[in-house]
């Protein structure tokens, strides 16, 4: 016999009530015949310090759903979405995607923003949950575990043309300070590559702990070696102050060059602009794009519109991966026709979507990972100008 939760639940269901977002219920007699909802898990920082991202990415899961299920859903069911929480905190990710998975029974899920979060929470989805996991962030590139499928910049990506831009347009002098985690240390071997291949040199790498905030001994080793561009893998909370302290020294005002592959329109409000005038980074999207691109300018509209605020949608927060890796999947599971989970994954192997921020992205096939243009930016006064963009669709060389 049914109990009383399964009996409203199958109740609503019948009156066509579809979840598009934590609390939100909109009724779509449209559906009332339909086999139920696709169930789309999102796991992301509501909390901690990087919930900036995380909101991001969950606002951005919202809007794209409300698109899919507005145009018609997919296979004629709508789009169910559940938020969890993952609260900056691997331990505390681990359960409640867990619950994802087994409590509401989603058919994929998104989201992760470091990638100690996504090594934390992948097992649970991918191997232990049998469900598709999409990452969407920008990230250190090497994740080729099947059923995975990554949406943001890897190394590659982002180095091959930021690099040689430096180079040109800051000096042959690199340090590389980082925060002492997976991503920096992966990303710095292929970085020194680049430089090195280019004719430069690292005069040094060093890794601090993540909540280091004070950085003068790192500061006068920059000054004293006359250090030409700082490339930055240090990360919230330290990443302000080591900046600020930076500035202080007159790293800028000798001509330094500051960078961070990371940094979008979110991260550059940490500092006031003339602390970080000049840094470069390299991402899929800037909000510049919007002045020459109607696709771009139309998306960034709709989210301002939703999402007014200071949570804003940007390239570094995982916002262009988590709308790329919503679409390639929607026109997996249109090719597939069903929701089995290896036959979306081979329908999302080869999945290309013609429009995106930023431009068109597909994936490549045997990587699991995404191609997409690639654009190379400089602060000026507290916002991005374009210095640079890729011919085409850039090769992400994962896996």
């Amino acid at each position: 016999m049914m109990n009383r939760r399964r009996l409203l639940q199958s109740a609503a269901w019948s009156g066509g009530a579809i979840a598009t977002g934590i609390g939100s219920w909109v009724i779509q007699p449209k559906w009332a015949s339909a086999a139920g909802p696709i169930k789309v898990g999102i796991a992301t920082d509501l909390t901690g310090p990087t919930a900036f991202s995380g909101k991001t990415n969950a606002n951005v899961a919202k809007m794209v759903v409300k698109d899919i299920n507005n145009a018609g859903g997919i296979l004629s069911r709508p789009i169910q979405l559940s938020i969890a929480d993952t609260a900056s905190n691997e331990s505390v990710a681990v359960a409640n995607v867990r619950k994802l998975i087994q409590r509401d029974k989603v058919d994929i899920v998104l989201g992760g923003i470091t990638s100690s979060m996504r090594n934390a929470i992948k097992d649970v989805i991918v191997a232990r949950g049998k469900t598709l996991y999409i990452y969407p962030q920008q990230y250190e590139g090497r994740e080729c575990t099947p059923y995975i499928f990554c949406t943001g910049p890897t190394p590659a990506q982002q180095c091959d043309e930021l690099i040689p831009w430096l180079m040109k347009n800051g000096g042959k002098r690199f340090a590389l300070p980082s925060a002492n985690y997976i991503w920096p240390h992966i990303t710095n071997e292929y970085v020194r590559k680049v430089i090195e291949k280019n004719g430069g040199e690292v005069i040094f790498e060093e890794y601090y702990p993540l909540d280091q905030v004070e950085y003068s001994a790192t500061v006068n080793k920059i000054m004293t070696n006359n250090v030409d561009v700082v490339f930055n893998t240090v990360i919230p909370p330290g990443v302000g102050p080591f900046f600020k302290q930076l500035y202080e020294a007159g790293f800028g005002k000798r001509g330094g060059r500051l960078s961070c592959i990371y940094y979008d329109e979110n991260t550059l409000k940490i500092n006031p602009a003339y602390e970080i005038e000049g840094l470069a980074s390299c991402l899929d999207y800037f909000r510049a794009l919007t002045k020459d691109d109607p696709v771009s300018a139309r998306i960034q509209a709709e989210y301002d519109k939703q999402f007014p605020g200071n949570v804003l949608f940007a390239a570094g927060s995982a916002a262009t991966g988590m709308y790329r890796g919503l679409k390639l999947w929607e026109v997996a599971v249109k090719e597939a026709g069903k929701l089995d989970r290896d036959a979306v994954a081979g329908a999302l192997d080869h999945a290309k979507i013609a429009e995106g921020p930023g431009g068109p992205a597909e994936m490549v096939p045997g990587q699991r990972h995404c191609k997409m243009k690639m654009y190379t930016a400089v602060a000026k006064e507290g916002n991005y100008q374009i210095v640079g963009r890729s011919e085409g669709l850039v090769d992400p060389k994962a896996c």
